[in-house]
């Protein structure tokens, strides 16, 4: 028996430690740290941005209170209103007057367009005369305009609109809806941003004249719905 033999080694390892390599979902937990991090961040920012606007209307609404303009129609004179085949004849002229109620805020109108309205249906377009254009409307004061719907129109009443219409005619006070639509400005300290649509709808009780000028009951002053 040779006792020189040399005894067999297993097949451990007993060199030097070598750290193991970083495993691949180590890496995915990094990325979504960084992710979850640059998203607070961006939430952080974007409700920081939406109180620092909110405070800014704020102050500026406290500071400078705006109120919409108020219209009203003052005066109305119906001369013709006659309906006969199918089509409406009128001659309506109506005078508004126009208050700005703010202490801070000057009005420019650029554009009055009135539009008058039986029974739902349109029956004119006109310009509303003629301060509206490019006038500018100072603080806390009041204007007066008029406008004018006079012509004819093709108009196909059903039967209880016609109904109406009757009744109308022998009460001799026409239900008639005119709404003015406004393209306008403010100015604050000669400060102009852009325009903006304004519009006000009036429902209207209008007597009718007779040849001598005459009505069954005057006219009453109508304030009108101002929307933007």
């Amino acid at each position: 028996m040779d006792n020189n033999k040399q005894p067999q080694l297993n097949s451990a390892y007993y060199g030097p430690t070598i750290p193991p390599t970083e495993q691949p979902h180590q890496h995915s937990h990094r990325r979504r740290g960084c992710c979850c991090c640059l998203l607070n961040i961006l939430w952080i920012t974007l409700v920081s941005i939406i109180i620092l606007v909110a405070l800014a209307i704020l102050i500026f609404y406290l500071i400078v209170q705006p109120r919409p303009f108020k219209f009203t129609v003052t005066e109305a004179k119906l001369t013709e209103f006659n309906y006969k085949n199918n089509t409406l004849r009128y001659n309506l002229v109506l005078n508004f007057t126009v208050r700005n109620p703010n202490k801070k805020l000057e009005i420019l109108y650029d554009k009055a367009e009135g539009q008058a309205f039986y029974e739902g249906t349109r029956f004119n377009t006109t310009g509303v005369n003629t301060w509206f254009n490019s006038f500018r409307q100072y603080t806390t004061t009041t204007n007066r305009t008029s406008g004018v719907f006079t012509g004819q129109q093709l108009m196909v009443l059903d039967r209880d609109q016609l109904s109406h219409f009757e009744e109308n005619k022998r009460s001799g006070i026409f239900d008639i809806d005119v709404k003015i639509h406004f393209t306008i400005r403010f100015s604050l300290n000669k400060f102009i941003p852009g325009d903006m649509k304004a519009k006000a709808k009036c429902e209207l009780k209008v007597p009718l004249s007779s040849s001598n000028g005459s009505t069954v009951a005057a006219f009453k002053l109508t304030k009108c719905d101002v929307s933007y």
